[in-house]
């Protein structure tokens, strides 16, 4: 590819693969160059009472960051969403998945169905000397997307990809409890050292008996002499 340069690239769009949601339902569009406080001040305004009061008191509302929402302009005036998707490709995923934990946090009681497609990216590329009889390329690339999916009204809990409310906060409570416990962690030095300190005297004592053999035999042939 040394001969061709990228013209171009454009990226498919991709089906939701959440059937049946409402059409006012925000669908907050991650990439790589996104900011995350932008993404999630305009999620918490659709989902959060206190953010969305703050908006309509005269906050700013979201710069351009890969956020793309139907509706949009009309947000203020509606009520609350019941839902609200995230949907990232290639390096934007771990961002999405950021700020959907995050809004998870701060809106208690959401439900979360996750979805891992793939998305095609097209790629142009044109060679560097027309005159050299080269053809144009175009290069299909598979990046892994996500989908997530948050809403307050309880899904299909037997679906691939939902995880319950509060889920993930236990887990962080039981790791929590065995950090501040700290009792199978603080034995292991101790244990350690136990080990070390046997295995010092026993080694020093092997050394010591190990020598005086030879100190006496030493003494007993001088003595003969």
């Amino acid at each position: 590819m040394e001969n061709y340069s990228k013209a171009r690239t454009s990226e498919q769009p991709s089906v939701c693969p959440f059937p049946g949601l409402t059409p006012d339902t925000p669908e907050v569009r991650v990439k790589d160059g996104s900011k995350i406080r932008n993404l999630l001040r305009y999620a918490l305004s659709r989902m959060e009472a206190k953010s969305r009061a703050a908006e309509e008191t005269g906050c700013p509302v979201p710069e351009e960051g890969g956020v793309a929402v139907e509706g949009q302009q009309e947000a203020p005036v509606q009520p609350l969403c019941k839902q609200i998707i995230f949907t990232a490709s290639g390096k934007g995923v771990s961002k999405a998945i950021t700020c959907a934990e995050i809004v998870k946090r701060r809106v208690k009681g959401l439900h979360q169905l996750t979805r891992l497609l793939y998305s095609t990216v097209v790629e142009v590329w044109e060679p560097l000397e027309p005159a050299a009889g080269l053809d144009s390329l175009t290069v299909n690339r598979n990046l892994p997307a996500i989908w997530i999916l948050l809403s307050r009204e309880p899904t299909d809990c037997g679906q691939p990809g939902y995880q319950a409310p509060g889920r993930y906060d236990a887990l962080w409570v039981q790791s929590a409890n065995r950090e501040e416990g700290g009792g199978i962690p603080a034995q292991r030095p101790g244990h350690r050292r136990k080990r070390g300190g046997g295995g010092g005297e026993g080694s020093s004592g092997g050394r010591g008996r190990g020598k005086s053999p030879g100190r006496k035999t030493g003494r007993s042939r001088d003595a003969a002499k």
